[in-house]
């Protein structure tokens, strides 16, 4: 697997695994076992949320499920063609209110933290994690039987990663880890100053 550190150029220091954790494409074709599911989803447990809500939820289908084709029809095809390799596909939802009913603004932002603790783990155990927006959310509402009490987030393609040869010719260019934009461009002390 590439690391995004020989790669990535930081203006600070920060630990090698943030530099090193990319969305890769590249996919062996691997089923990723129960096992390494739940290291995944018990990484994701652990991340911070406001008042302890942990809104976020994750359906996941791997590929030798007999889920596996329900999630995977609901790919864009730009993103089926790479991930139809792909050892596990995961749903990420979040729930919009306390069981009291009393809305929780942060649903996104604490599902997000999850999500990044779910990747940071993946990482680190050398299994590719991509997510993407690029998928019918509607038909995975209808599809997964989402209540409506949970907004559809965004979705991730996990695997073990193979050599960008099994790509398509043009998403080969492209597999390498990117770059970010100048902290300048994303910080203000203080007022909004972009």
């Amino acid at each position: 697997m590439i690391k995004g550190s020989s790669q990535r150029h930081r203006e600070h220091e920060v630990d090698p695994q943030f530099l090193d954790r990319w969305s890769g494409r590249a996919f062996s074709g691997e089923s990723l076992s129960q096992a390494e599911m739940l290291t995944l989803f018990e990484a994701a447990r652990w991340a911070p949320s406001s008042s302890n809500f942990q809104p976020w939820r994750f359906l996941y289908a791997r590929r030798d499920s007999e889920f596996w084709p329900a999630f995977l029809d609901l790919l864009a095809p730009g993103n089926r063609v790479w991930a139809e390799r792909a050892g596990a596909l995961v749903l990420v939802i979040s729930r919009l209110q306390s069981e009291e009913q009393r809305p929780r603004i942060t649903h996104s932002y604490d599902s997000g933290a999850a999500w990044m603790s779910l990747a940071l783990q993946a990482s680190l155990a050398g299994i590719v994690a991509h997510g993407i927006q690029g998928f019918d959310y509607e038909r995975a509402r209808r599809v997964l039987r989402v209540p409506a009490e949970f907004a559809v987030e965004a979705m991730i393609v996990l695997g073990k990663p193979a050599t960008p040869e099994v790509l398509p010719e043009d998403l080969r260019r492209r597999e390498t880890p990117s770059d970010r934009r100048p902290l300048a461009q994303t910080i203000c002390e203080g007022p909004f100053g972009f």
